[in-house]
């Protein structure tokens, strides 16, 4: 059965768009559009006139022109997985979403260089895959790879599970390509690791949501396949714990920490009754548990007699009571679903308020400890499921709904519950979003986080290149 168009485009410009994009490329029946007006999380339902699909960057920067004429905002949108909204129209129906899905060629990999050139609609396990098969290695890990896209990944400057060692994805980008608001084509695709030649304008659109553009092409850094790796989990009594434990890891050897991950057993245990496969490889349940896993790309590195050394001392003074090496592949990867899954297993078990911050290291266990008490005295019953990257200070401070709770009343406290998360953070001289993003979630805490000059800033950059506001609107700055 056939949908209805939401909106009507303007009949010149739906005329252009689909002698420019083709059927496969304008999509604007309402079966076709609605999977790109909804957030992976739900939480925004948003209506579009139309979605773009272009093909490259030249039909993109086409497209954006047009649509720049005739005065219609454009919604950027890669795999989708954004967990603020940050890629999500708003209910006008006005805006057009244009989406790089179809823009997936992997154009070079550089041995010389370790460096490869893709196009920003090739998912980020793709990339991974392409750069394996060379023997290179991208060390970009999040748990949505297999959806999300590269221009997403490094519009919203992702994080993941390797940052300790390897940097965020603003580390790993060397040159970009983006199309700009009235379309033209910002060309900044040099693969060079100096260029001091002015502003760093690829740092700009990096993180910058989509707001200042659609990056439609990327030289990403890659690095040597590693050749040696060991991954453990461990179980210990607290967020001090796990945060002892990684001291104690970095203290005899910080270059081979590639990933030091944090769960609170109560976010474990959500993993174990919601995903099929699961399960706890220790002998029983603990307060939390700490994912480690070293690498080398130097076979026979001794990082076995390392991992052992640590964990021995860490289980005869008590820091850790249980602990398993993988002893394969398939035992690494079951070990890794039991960390990658956690966000499914929450929205699994209901309705749940996000709370992706950062601190100090040192900090972590406050943080933990004062809005674990902060957040069950809000709400009784509240079920608190804190995990994430405790290697670089990145909590998702995570909170799911009492069992006997209605969802609907659940999330209409969010605000009250981020507020009450980001006042602890914020005294801990933390951030409000550490690797999500503002998106739209978060736009009403830029004021008193961000605000004077620094907030100013902002906009100022962003009238300079979008002075019609037509690029994504509605994402990081609150309304005026």
């Amino acid at each position: 059965m056939s949908g209805t168009p939401e909106t009507s485009l303007p009949s010149t410009l739906h005329q252009a768009l689909a002698a420019l994009l083709g059927p496969s490329g304008l999509l604007t029946d309402t079966t076709d559009t609605a999977a790109f007006c909804t957030d992976w999380r739900a939480l925004y339902h948003g209506r579009c006139a139309a979605v773009l699909r272009p093909a490259s960057t030249e039909e993109c920067a086409k497209a954006v022109a047009l649509c720049h004429a005739h005065g219609v905002p454009m919604v950027p949108q890669g795999g989708n997985t954004s967990m603020v909204g940050g890629a999500t129209p708003d209910d006008s129906g006005r805006a057009v979403v244009i989406s790089t899905t179809r823009m997936k060629r992997v154009h070079s990999i550089d041995h010389a260089d370790l460096t490869m050139t893709v196009d920003a609609g090739v998912t980020l396990k793709a990339a991974q895959d392409a750069a394996a098969a060379e023997g290179l290695f991208l060390p970009l890990s999040i748990s949505s790879e297999g959806s999300a896209d590269i221009g997403g990944v490094l519009a919203t400057n992702a994080g993941g599970n390797n940052t300790v060692r390897y940097g965020n994805a603003r580390e790993l980008a060397l040159g970009l390509e983006a199309v700009l608001p009235d379309g033209n084509v910002l060309n900044l695709m040099r693969r060079l690791r100096k260029d001091n030649t002015g502003y760093a304008l690829r740092q700009l659109l990096i993180g910058a949501e989509g707001t200042l553009g659609i990056i439609t092409r990327a030289v990403i850094q890659l690095q040597p396949a590693p050749r040696a790796r060991e991954t453990a989990l461990c179980a210990v009594d607290s967020a001090a714990g796990a945060l002892e434990l990684f001291s104690a890891f970095r203290k005899q050897d910080p270059a081979a920490v590639v990933a030091f991950e944090f769960m609170s057993g109560t976010s474990m245990a959500l993993v174990n009754r919601f995903i099929e496969g699961a399960g706890l490889p220790l002998s029983e349940p603990a307060p939390a548990y700490a994912l480690v896993e070293l690498s080398s790309p130097r076979a026979g590195d001794g990082l076995r007699s390392l991992m052992e050394d640590v964990l021995g001392e860490a289980l005869e003074s008590g820091l850790v009571s249980d602990a398993v090496l993988a002893e394969s592949e398939t035992q690494r990867n079951a070990l890794w679903m039991l960390r990658e899954e956690h966000a499914e297993a929450q929205k699994r078990a209901g309705a749940s308020v996000k709370n992706d911050v950062s601190v100090p290291l040192a900090a972590i266990p406050t943080l933990i400890t004062e809005a674990t008490a902060a957040c069950e005295a809000l709400i009784p019953g509240i079920r608190v499921a804190p995990f994430g990257h405790i290697g670089d200070g990145n909590i998702h401070f995570n909170l799911v709904q009492p069992e006997q709770m209605d969802a609907a009343a659940f999330s209409a406290r969010d605000h009250d519950i981020m507020d009450t998360v980001a006042e602890i953070v914020r005294r801990l001289g933390g951030s409000f979003s550490a690797e999500h993003g503002v998106g739209q979630l978060k736009t009403y805490m830029m004021p008193s986080w961000r605000g004077g000059a620094e907030l100013e800033s902002m906009r100022r950059i962003k009238n300079a290149l979008d002075p019609q506001g037509l690029m994504n609107p509605g994402k990081i700055f609150p309304a005026a």
